[in-house]
């Protein structure tokens, strides 16, 4: 008989062991892909800014001395008051290839859930929709951005056993960049006399933490129906913007202003660094770098990754999205990027999936969301 013992995380050394145990789990993997270390103790750690909102807990699985798995247990109450619910979401879940192990987990998660209220179960979800989500359930034979969730088939298996059944889904597709222009982009920059859109080049860190700010801004508006969305607040912004903006390339990043100077819409992009990444273990310093510094060279690295997109509701039907797309296209061609692995979109988010229906997307990655009743 299995002893597992559930051991809450207390200290810094629990911590380090919880945002590390991937590693060992998938040393023999080449397709996943580590979180950077450092965000993971930001996100996991008592500064988080979400932490104003969420309440959260985190569970190793041990078996005999030896850890087995971890799971994060999270309530987001502001996400809970907006969509009328009473969930406690499961988030930063690996486990070992043991069926016990896994139901332990989960059952660590949702009887803390349900001493909280809980009437429901969700997940993988983490604090905001910054964080990785959504369980890969097709597309294990590629490689995972650094970006997002690369899992065991197993785990779906698993969690689908224990009686959870698909909430939503996000596809990742990916799309070849082509010399010159397509068609539906060579008559975008119509759209700047008809609608008083222009593109904002950010050349300045300056101007790029400006719009970086505003960016965040534009997203809590677009993003607001979509699936268990939750504004971020001012101080995540905040952190956001100094954590990610100063490495932004200002070549493949898009802002869309107004005749007022009015951030309307964006697109983020970044090389594919999963390579890198994975090489370096998660940790930039103090050698991994060597790994990451090569694959942000256009010229040894054809691949970017779609990151984040968002546009104004009342600016959605007005052109601001051909705009944004002709100018990084423009920037690939320059750049010698040949391909472009676009964002998880929700599946029945059809305003976003339509956008690139006209560049002929090719299926890359699924994943899924589940959830149970408590």
């Amino acid at each position: 008989m299995k002893n597992i013992q559930i051991v809450p995380v207390k200290d810094k050394k629990q911590l380090k062991q919880f945002i590390r145990f991937p590693l060992g789990l998938y040393k023999d993997s080449e397709k996943w892909v580590p979180s950077f270390e450092d965000d993971e103790f930001k996100s996991l750690g008592p500064g988080n800014p979400s932490l104003e909102f969420c309440e959260r807990e985190l569970y190793l699985a041990v078996i005999e001395g030896k850890i087995v798995g971890r799971v994060a247990a999270i309530i987001n109450h502001k996400a809970n008051r907006k969509w009328q619910e009473e969930t406690v979401r499961f988030g930063w879940i690996d486990f070992v290839e043991d069926f016990d192990v896994a139901k332990a987990l989960i059952d660590a998660v949702a009887q803390w859930g349900k001493k909280k209220g809980a009437t429901k179960i969700k997940g993988p979800l983490g604090f905001s929709d910054m964080d990785r989500e959504g369980l890969l359930v097709e597309g294990f034979e590629n490689e995972s951005p650094s970006t997002v969730i690369y899992n065991y088939p197993y785990y779906a298996e698993y969690l689908e056993r224990m009686g959870f059944s698909k909430d939503v889904d996000w596809t990742q597709r990916f799309i070849e960049i082509t010399p010159g222009l397509p068609p539906i982009l060579q008559f975008a920059s119509l759209v700047e006399k008809r609608y008083g859109l222009h593109i904002y080049e950010a050349s300045t860190l300056k101007k790029m933490a400006r719009r970086g700010r505003e960016m965040f801004h534009v997203l809590n508006a677009a993003f607001a129906p979509l699936y268990e969305y939750s504004p971020l607040s001012e101080e995540q912004i905040d952190g956001y913007v100094k954590q990610y903006v100063p490495v932004l390339n200002k070549n493949m990043v898009a802002f869309v202003v107004n005749d007022a100077d009015e951030l309307v819409g964006f697109t983020v992009t970044m090389p594919h660094i999963s390579e890198g990444v994975r090489k370096a273990k998660g940790r930039i310093f103090p050698t991994g770098w060597i790994h990451i510094l090569p694959q942000l060279d256009p010229k040894r690295n054809h691949v970017a990754e779609a990151l984040l997109i968002g546009v104004l509701p009342e600016y959605q039907a007005k052109g601001a999205v051909p705009l944004m797309f002709k100018y990084l296209w423009e920037n690939f061609n320059r750049l010698g990027i040949k391909r472009m692995l676009l964002n998880p979109q929700l599946e029945e988010n059809h305003k976003v999936q339509g956008l690139w229906e006209s560049f002929n997307p090719q299926p890359y990655q699924r994943r899924r969301s589940f959830v149970k009743d408590l």
